[in-house]
Order: C-alpha cells, then structure tokens, then sequence
C-alpha cells in the first residue's frame, strides 16, 4: 500500500519513478544502497506477479542482492504486540492444503515444506530492533484472507509457532526461492487479529509502517548481502 512505501521514499537521498505494469515502482538510494522499491498491490498473486517481473525483466542485467517483504502485518504469537516488528525466519501459505496428496499442511505441491529467509538478513534485521521498536523472529504465515476473529483460532490451530500473518510474504518467498534471491520479510504489527482487526490496522498502518521501514533500514546498513 502507499502507506507502507511512504517511509522509504521519505529517507530516500534520490529516487527516480520506474515504468512497471500492474505495479508501482521507484528506484531509490536509501541508507547508501540501490533500492528498487516496488509497491504491488494487496494479495499474493499480485506481489509475485510485480516481483517476478520486476526479476526477469526491469533488473535483467542488475544484480539483485536481497528481496524484502516491508509493511504491515496482523500478530498472531501470544507475546506479539501492537508496535512489535516481526522478522521471518521461514514462511508458508496458511491457506495451502494439499495433505490429502502427502504434502505438509501450508506446503504448495513440489515446493519447500516451508521457505527459508536468508539467516545472514533474519540476523541483521532483529539486531536493529531497540526498546522502542522491539523485534520477534519466527514464522510467518500469508493467505489472501485478511485475518479477524472470525478465522484467527483455526490459523493459531494450524500453525501454533506463527507469529504474524500477512498477505504478501510467503509468495515473496517462493518467488525469491525459485530464483535464488537472500529474502527476509520485515512487518510492523498493526493489529491482532481480533474483533476490531480491520479498525486496529487502520488506526496504526503508519506506524506499523514506519517501524518496519525503521528496522529494514538498519539492515540494510549492518548488511552487505
């Protein structure tokens, strides 16, 4: 969302706007990096619709070091908190069920069980965590339904390690496995997931925003992936 691509366009020293179709894009230097920063649009098909062209055909001939997964997402650990930044360590599709063909549940058909961010980038971006914008580090799970209190207790069922939800990042995942890009997601909690889920993520998005931006930021400095 605009939202979440407003923190980094304000820290960026230069940006130049991208011709990227279904997409938005600007090509930045944010923290003395090269950032191609793409806004996708909401759900998985359109984040890994912008990435994979964005791979294939935009950055054909730059080398791409790392994608990332900023923004917001909704908590789903008991100790998540509105304000928390949660850092993947792996990811999945929560609404991925193929177990009657001998797959894990969350796990696509000839894909990974779960896809695993890139430890060098986990390390540095939960290490820019500080009292004020702490960090958590675990699973993060993503469908095309946004999570409330209607559907939050058969997600934490079915995938109690969770630590937050989004509708982005496990396809970001597979797009950055199957071409063999470091990738890490980086979310701000905007909300958990209960009655007033949708009033909560409109109330704090920019927060949740700026504290995600905060923390890639960071990484992006303490890093030379």
């Amino acid at each position: 969302m605009a939202e979440e691509a407003e923190p980094f366009l304000a820290q960026a020293e230069a940006t130049d706007a991208a011709e990227l179709k279904r997409a938005d894009a600007n090509l930045a230097v944010i923290a003395g990096r090269v950032v191609m920063l793409v806004r996708s649009g909401i759900g998985l098909v359109n984040a890994a619709t912008a990435t994979s062209y964005v791979l294939t055909t935009l950055l054909d001939d730059i080398p791409v070091g790392m994608i990332v997964s900023a923004g917001t997402a909704g908590g789903l650990g008991t100790d998540v908190r509105v304000g928390d930044v949660v850092v993947s360590s792996e990811t999945l599709y929560s609404s991925a069920d193929a177990t009657g063909f001998g797959y894990a549940l969350g796990q696509v058909p000839g894909m990974p069980e779960r896809y695993t961010c890139d430890r060098r980038l986990v390390a540095a971006a939960a290490a820019a965590g500080t009292p004020d914008i702490p960090t958590r580090t675990g699973l993060v799970v993503s469908s095309d339904s946004f999570v409330t209190a209607q559907n939050v207790d058969e997600v934490r069922n079915q995938f109690p390690e969770a630590l937050s939800t989004d509708m982005e990042s496990a396809a970001l995942s597979q797009v950055a496995h199957l071409f063999g890009v470091p990738f890490v997601s980086v979310r701000g909690v905007s909300d958990l997931c209960g009655p007033a889920a949708s009033d909560d993520h409109a109330t704090h998005v920019d927060d949740a925003s700026e504290r995600s931006a905060h923390i890639v930021v960071e990484m992006l400095t303490q890093t030379d992936v």
